[in-house]
């Protein structure tokens, strides 16, 4: 049996079926594994880890610990309710007129990136003025129609994931600050802080940022020090604000202070850094690497709603999954009548019930018409999220061009 316990309960002799958090964010070589010394579990409660998932066929149990099926019941109950209150902004644009140009400008910001990484690496100064208006078009695309640019953020190759990371954090900041009713200049210096947050892994060996396996513990401190080598670059570039400069320093620190580099808690992050490590957790989660698959959309929702009891401010959580929806754009779901389809746009009222597109029949696995489906006006309901890679699905296939 699977259950959750917190991690002062932790002992040896149990097994860790799940440490419950990043990839990136523990050295153990796996992740699920047999706690054999006191000295394992100190060095799993020094990472910031408030609750982990025990095997109690394969070791020591918890009696009082709840099951895996009743967390699970708690957070479904949990988005369910966010789910009601509806997202925060309405559509002045239709996608299909939106999408084109959100593609466009998708491109364009990801030879920016890469460009800047190059400049970085070479030694040469990043020239902040000529992102600035690649800025503005992003900020005005998510107004017009968020869910174009959100959803071409599924569409991505994982050797490419540091310049693609960067463009899905910066339109993910954008619409998060939206929701939030931020300034527009505000937005706009989140945006270029997204742009920007991992500038310092052009200073991080490519053996580490891509390696295909476990980071050693050198290799783990070296990788972590991407922010502060970041922030040097950032802080000796004219014109980046202070917003932006904010959005990289402090995107992997964490509400309950067990982030890093510096530790800060709730009281020392400012908002954007708290907005910042909301989504770049978010993103990173659901991308896959090179070294592990990524989860579907919502269930990284589900991830962050659980470990905001801890690591991130709750009430910004949920105004997240509000802004993009607890079935994100882009995300593949199953429906009651057992077609599969892509979600397109979010319902302004009720995101439970977003515009599918449906194309696949799940119990008679053959494909069918393509339809676009307006579940908030049809009798049918989203019964699962589910995994592209599961279904041998391209996602490109199915979203607007």
């Amino acid at each position: 049996m699977i259950k959750q316990i917190h991690t002062d309960q932790l002992k040896p002799g149990m097994f860790v079926h799940d440490l419950n958090c990043g990839w990136l964010d523990h050295p153990f070589i796996a992740n699920a594994f047999l706690v054999g010394d006191r000295q394992t579990v100190d060095k799993i409660v020094s990472l910031g880890i408030r609750e982990l998932y025990i095997d109690t066929d394969k070791g020591a149990d918890v009696e009082e610990a709840r099951t895996v099926e009743e967390v699970s019941a708690d957070l479904d109950r949990h988005l369910s309710a966010i789910a009601r209150q509806g997202p925060d902004q309405a559509v002045t644009t239709a996608l299909a007129e939106e999408a084109a140009r959100a593609r466009r400008l998708q491109g364009e910001a990801h030879k920016i990136v890469r460009h800047m990484m190059d400049d970085v690496r070479l030694g040469q100064q990043i020239e902040v003025d000529r992102i600035e208006p690649l800025v503005e078009n992003m900020v005005d695309s998510i107004f017009r129609n968020q869910d174009a640019l959100l959803h071409l953020s599924r569409l991505r190759h994982h050797d490419d994931y540091t310049f693609q990371h960067s463009v899905s954090v910066c339109t993910l900041l954008v619409a998060f600050g939206r929701s939030l009713n931020l300034e527009r200049a505000v937005l706009k210096d989140m945006a270029l802080g997204g742009l920007l947050h991992d500038i310092g892994k052009a200073c991080v060996p490519d053996a580490i940022l891509n390696k295909p396996g476990k980071l050693t513990d050198g290799e783990f401190v070296k990788m972590k020090s991407h922010v502060d080598l970041g922030l040097a670059v950032l802080q000796q570039t004219p014109g980046v604000p202070e917003i932006a400069l904010s959005v990289t320093a402090e995107h992997h620190e964490r509400y309950d202070g067990s982030g890093y580099p510096h530790q800060q808690n709730q009281q020392g992050i400012s908002l954007y850094g708290q907005i910042a490590s909301i989504v770049d957790v978010y993103d990173a989660i659901s991308s896959d690497r090179c070294y592990h698959k990524g989860m579907p959309p919502t269930q990284a929702l589900r991830k962050l709603l659980e470990w905001s009891s801890h690591h991130f401010n709750p009430q910004l959580v949920q105004t997240f999954i509000r802004a993009i929806g607890i079935y994100p754009s882009g995300s593949l779901v199953q429906l009651e009548s057992k077609r599969l389809g892509v979600v397109l746009e979010q319902n302004e009222k009720n995101l439970l019930t977003p515009v599918v597109r449906v194309f696949y029949h799940a119990a008679q696995q053959h494909y069918i018409a393509p339809e676009n489906i307006d579940l908030a006006r049809s009798k049918d309901r989203i019964a699962s999220f589910e995994d592209f890679a599961q279904w041998n699905i391209d996602p490109k296939q199915w979203l607007p061009a």
